[in-house]
């Protein structure tokens, strides 16, 4: 009976290291068909001064459009604007060309990513970067840059009406159809809630209506030398919304410099005064409630045919850092990739992956077997 038992535990064991083993083989093997390269390893430091050497006099730094100039906008960009491929069966732009595949140093799972410190221009992640991709509520980023450099009053009251309302993909809203509130009420709400009925409103109450405020958008962005964006809805609900991780680092550059869009899009909690209601908004980031971040502007955004979208600009390891992700899976791979580079970025250990808990198991359970012998 003793043999009997040991033999089925025995048995158990085996088949449970299978199933695990069997359950990682799938998620790695993609991955694993490009070999692990060395851009894993960080850029070297630069080698110090001879003893004796004189110090270099101290030029004054570049301004950040001219750090990010260089890099963000080389010569050989592509500049193509072409209109994103037919979405069938829930499949983001990204996916259904296989860009989430890529293979990169950190094993990102986003089809794009780009990282890059804004007083060096140094780029430390790149992955599909000037691939042309929709870009979902990353758009609100130019909505608020537009409107906050337009110098309208944010104390002026806008009503939410019928032509607010999203007629495409039916996206839920708290702003009921007859609610007024501020200018400044409705960017914040857009900027940390992605409320997109505040959006709109703001692009059709804008001087000459919204027609006029989409083509602003676009000289905006053509002035930042996005050359490979477009604008066409101050929402990104439209797949029309397009643009590339590179030229969105070149926008939220331009956008941390405004204090209100930096104070309105990392708000954790707000209490909107919505006529006689009350409206509790939280903020679509969970990032900027984490003790590990120091996030200073962020925006995230999802449609079908983008994925889910973030940029954030934030201090890591005392760098002042833009980081962009297009086309993540889903909300936790989203977190995953950002939290993923800013460990690699400060130096902090990577979360124990699946083949490795794999490998620990098998481990312990093959000592265990070994131990009744």
């Amino acid at each position: 009976m003793r043999d009997t038992a040991r033999t089925r535990a025995a048995v158990r064991l085996g088949l449970s290291v299978a199933a695990l083993s069997l359950l990682a083989i799938g998620g790695w093997w993609l991955a694993d068909r490009a070999a692990w390269r060395s851009e894993t390893e960080k850029p070297a430091a630069s080698a110090p001064a001879e003893p004796g050497a004189k110090a270099a006099p101290a030029e004054p730094p570049p301004s950040l459009a001219e750090r990010l100039g260089d890099v963000l906008q080389p010569e050989n960009a592509p500049t193509t604007e072409a209109e994103p491929p037919e979405v069938k069966g829930g499949v983001s732009v990204g996916h259904a060309a296989g860009l989430h595949l890529t293979p990169d140093a950190l094993r990102l799972k986003a089809s794009a990513a780009f990282v890059i410190d804004q007083r060096s221009g140094e780029v430390l992640v790149r992955k599909n970067e000037n691939a042309v991709l929709p870009i979902a509520s990353l758009t609100k980023l130019m909505t608020a840059l537009v409107l906050t450099q337009a110098k309208l009053p944010m104390n002026e009251v806008i009503t939410i009406t019928d032509d607010d309302v999203d007629l495409e993909r039916h996206s839920r809203s708290r702003l009921r159809v007859g609610t007024s509130l501020t200018r400044g009420e409705a960017l914040h709400l857009a900027l940390m809630s992605s409320e997109n009925r505040a959006a709109h409103a703001l692009g059709r109450t804008f001087p000459g209506g919204l027609a006029a405020f989409v083509a602003a958008m676009n000289r905006k962005a053509q002035a930042l030398g996005m050359k490979n964006t477009v604008y066409a809805d101050p929402t990104g609900l439209s797949s029309r919304n397009q643009s590339t991780a590179r030229d969105l680092a070149v926008v939220a550059a331009a956008a941390a410099k405004e204090p209100l869009i930096r104070d309105y899009s990392t708000t954790i909690e707000h209490d909107a005064m919505l006529g006689k209601r009350t409206v509790r908004y939280k903020n679509s980031d969970r990032l900027v409630k984490s003790p590990r971040w120091t996030i200073h502007l962020q925006k995230t955004g999802y449609i079908v045919e983008a994925g889910q979208c973030l940029v954030v600009d934030a201090t890591m390891a005392n760098r002042n850092l833009i980081l962009v992700l297009l086309d993540s899976a889903d909300k936790r791979s989203r977190i995953e990739d950002a939290e993923r580079i800013r460990r690699w970025t400060t130096g902090e250990p990577q979360p124990t992956t699946l083949r490795e808990k794999v490998r620990k198991l098998k481990h312990r359970l093959t000592g265990k077997k070994d131990k009744h012998k």
